[in-house]
């Protein structure tokens, strides 16, 4: 619930945004008009999504029979935490934690026409190559335009939080304090300033200009963006690819440069009055704040000398000054990037937001078990110095094993779960201390940036580095290798097509890669020492890599070797397949019984018998009873002769079964 509530609160925050975009020639507002109609209809889906989960009562577990229920579309099927403790007289005691969940995937929906990943491609080739009579915006424009309006509500506040604690700082007469926090002050101001740097801004400003009532150049764009100088009242020509977006007007380069300065303007003005309060006081010679400006004391200057405890007064025009030109910036600037978004939306409504609904759904499914398994992961390791150190350094890294074919149904279902698990980097935490009994998670933040806030008692929290203690965002590094095992898969090998899962599997190694650079770059050096003595992550990576590039069919090793590895980089570990159930439970128990053989001294000679032992006795067999009330995986003879060996469960303990 707390997930559909933000998404709802979300297409809510949308909406008002698009009817404040303000007069609009006829064209352009029956557009919007219509956009506005289908994102109510899509708010009243939420809010009946939303009643509907309300009536739900007990066990919020969602079980692999109730995949396809419209109501719990939003619910990961089976989630489950699968904890290996270990307990040696020899050896120190270890636990092992994987997550186990259902391929996040709308399967209510279906996968007829594909998943999230061939359904996003098809749709953004058939905008690009398709007349139509709305400015195209490439998918990376639309992107960036998402990315600065979560920037503009990020660092807006924060700037407005900065000023206030200046004054407040004037008002105690501190120059200390003054000093600090006109710092914060300007580099949160220097970062707000930077975010409406983007050539996408300007030609945005230019667009929704021009789709004004009257909206006139005062001089001709160049030939490229010659299709927006078509009249208001007339419908705009056909346009395509990035040669619509306009990108010269004098009246907008000149306005917005204007509006945009007076922000560093104003804040000149304050740290130059802040300098000549402080050395007028007796204090440092400057505040020694770093701002690319030129400052203007001439402006400071201009106000008439007063005595020391009017301090407040003096900054506090200022600072009205401040917000005033910010509020303007904020203002024009969401307003263009928001008709950029207009025209995503208008292209094509039906199937537009068709998919943001079933991205929504997947991506729901995959936060759920990504905030349990930081919740877990955080404390288990609360008291290890190293991890807390990776994680406010580096981030952690979130590997998930994927079991799924590529064939029939599957591939949609590895479609949405790759977009789904992508889509995780937008996501960060950050860690606070719970007020009272309530701890459970909060969403806040847009589609585009998620910030979960984790709630910890007092004191497990006083025991964080400070640097988290203080509200750092905490970022995470989702990477998804997935290898087909069952008999779907030897089809897909023989006569389908396996590049799905060969192009999934090497663009993830090269995430994989990439945060291993990070986390050898940014981790201090003796740590990296002691680490390098204990993992050869190098010579593990590069098998893995080996491995991806053999085309090797049903090459389980991938798999292996990502599961070490993301254990060797304190990462949190996820195990899917369609429903969680069976073939998952093949790969777990394998792993765990591989862990007590290779790093607790289980011999050869009972690998085999823990390993069944495991899928007879074991929880997994538990969790098979509580998804389908029988304790039977639900494979055949016939299938489990095209599974690979060690991943066959033990005679009478499969059989059919209703999933």
């Amino acid at each position: 619930k707390i997930k559909v509530k933000f998404f709802l609160s979300s297409t809510l925050n949308r909406n008002q945004e698009i009817k404040e975009l303000g007069e609009l020639s006829p064209h352009w507002d029956n557009l919007r008009k219509n956009v506005l109609t289908h994102c109510d209809q899509m708010v009243n889906m939420y809010q009946d999504i939303l009643t509907e989960l309300s009536k739900e009562t007990g066990s919020s577990f969602k079980s692999s029979s109730s995949k396809g229920e419209k109501t719990l579309e939003f619910v990961p099927v089976n989630l489950h935490l699968q904890r290996m403790q270990v307990h040696s007289p020899h050896l120190k005691d270890a636990l092992y934690d994987v997550i186990t969940v259902g391929a996040p995937a709308a399967h209510f929906q279906g996968f007829k026409n594909g998943g999230l990943r061939k359904l996003l491609h098809r749709f953004e080739t058939e905008r690009r190559n398709t007349g139509y009579q709305f400015i195209y915006y490439s998918p990376e424009n639309t992107a960036k335009a998402k990315e600065v309006l979560s920037n503009i509500n990020q660092l807006q506040p924060l700037v407005a939080t900065h000023a206030d604690l200046l004054l407040n700082s004037a008002s105690q007469h501190s120059p200390d304090s003054l000093k600090n926090s006109l710092k914060m002050l300007s580099e949160k101001t220097e970062l707000f300033v930077h975010a409406f740097k983007d050539q996408l801004v300007r030609s945005a400003l230019l667009a929704l200009y021009t789709a004004r009532p009257g909206g006139v150049l005062k001089k001709s764009p160049s030939p490229k963006s010659s299709t927006e100088e078509s009249s208001p009242q007339e419908q705009p020509p056909l346009m395509r690819r990035q040669d619509s977006i306009p990108h010269h007007s004098d009246y907008d380069e000149e306005e917005w440069d204007r509006v945009w300065a007076n922000v560093g303007k104003s804040l000149n003005c304050i740290i130059a009055m802040v300098d000549k309060l402080i050395e007028r006081d007796g204090g440092s010679e400057g505040s020694g704040s770093n701002n690319d400006g030129e400052k203007e004391p001439s402006l400071a200057d201009s106000i008439p000398s007063h005595p020391r405890e009017d301090w407040y007064e003096q900054l506090y025009p200022l600072i009205l000054t401040l917000k005033d030109c910010m509020g303007e910036v904020v203002n024009r600037a969401k307003q263009s990037l928001t008709f950029v978004l207009l025209q995503e939306l208008a292209y094509s409504l039906p199937q537009c937001l068709m998919l943001t609904l079933r991205r929504d759904i997947v991506f729901s499914q995959a936060l759920a078990g990504l905030v349990c398994g930081f919740i877990i992961k955080l404390q288990t390791s609360l008291y290890d110095p190293g991890f807390l150190q990776q994680l406010h350094t580096v981030g952690l890294i979130v590997q998930y094993e994927g079991l799924l074919s590529t064939y029939s149904d599957e591939i949609g279902m590895l479609e949405d779960m790759a977009v789904g698990i992508s889509d995780l980097k937008k996501v960060a935490f950050k860690i606070i201390e719970a007020k009272s009994n309530d701890v459970l998670p909060v969403v806040t933040g847009r589609r585009e940036h998620y910030v979960v806030e984790v709630k910890l008692p007092a004191r497990m929290f006083e025991s964080l580095p400070l640097q988290i203690k203080e509200g750092q965002l905490l970022h995470v590094y989702p990477v998804l290798f997935n290898i087909g095992i069952n008999e779907q898969q030897t089809l897909a090998e023989r006569f389908g097509d396996v590049s799905l899962q060969e192009s999934i599997n090497q663009e993830n190694f090269e995430l994989l890669q990439e945060y291993y650079t990070i986390f050898m770059e940014k981790m201090p050096p003796d740590y990296i020492s002691h680490f390098q003595e204990q993992n050869d992550l190098k010579a593990l990576l590069e098998n893995l890599h080996q491995n991806i590039q053999s085309k090797k069919r049903k090459n389980v090793e991938i798999m292996w070797l990502a599961a070490t590895i993301c254990r060797k980089l304190n990462g949190i570990r996820f195990t899917c397949c369609k429903s969680a159930k069976d073939r998952t439970s093949m790969s777990v128990t394998l792993e765990q019984c591989s862990i007590l053989r290779d790093e607790h001294q289980l011999h050869k000679d009972f690998f085999i018998r823990a390993l069944d032992c495991m899928r007879r006795e074991g929880c997994r067999i538990e969790n098979v009873l509580k998804n389908i009330k029988c304790r039977k995986y639900a494979f055949n003879m016939l299938q489990l002769m095209a599974f690979p060996k060690y991943y066959r469960p033990p005679e009478g303990t499969y059989g059919k079964a209703d999933t």
